[in-house]
């Protein structure tokens, strides 16, 4: 699974070292972080691109983000297509939160999905809601998830 930065550097070791690397640089720092997991989506034709974010806030000092993007030519529902991408965030939560406890770094995961019943998306609420909250973690739906709806956003080609 290839990650990289926002600049487009990509990142040589596997994803949980640089994590753990970038915490205990910005702990030793004296920065308290907070993440934010989360996936966006984007048809295009018959393809799918999906962009997973993590993005860690600093407190009061800015923030970064790493970035994973992957493509499928199946095709989706929009339900469908909703929870994969949850189940993309909470894929890179699950495998990093053993970290986020060991370093005391809160973490959310947020969903591109709509908490108006008007938006297609919103099929998907509860579902999302669900999962997210039956792995223990926390969840952000729009308008609150920042992470999926736009940072997420910004890094579909």
């Amino acid at each position: 699974m290839v990650w990289r930065k926002f600049s487009g550097e990509v990142i040589s070791i596997p994803i949980a070292e640089h994590v753990k690397k970038c915490i205990e640089e910005e702990t030793a720092k004296n920065n308290k972080l907070k993440v934010y997991i989360g996936t966006d989506s984007q048809v295009k034709q018959s393809v799918t691109e999906f962009a997973t974010v993590i993005v860690f806030l600093r407190e009061k000092n800015g923030g970064f983000m790493f970035i994973h993007n992957e493509k499928t030519n199946q095709s989706l529902h929009i339900k469908e297509r909703m929870l994969l991408e949850v189940s993309k965030s909470v894929e890179i939560a699950y495998s990093l939160c053993d970290l986020f406890i060991e370093h005391d770094v809160e973490m959310e995961v947020h969903a591109d999905i709509n908490t108006n019943s008007q938006f297609k998306s919103n099929e998907a609420l509860k579902d999302a809601m669900g999962y997210i909250m039956g792995m223990g973690f926390a969840f952000k739906a729009k308008p609150d998830s920042f992470a999926s709806s736009c940072c997420a956003d910004k890094a579909l080609n």
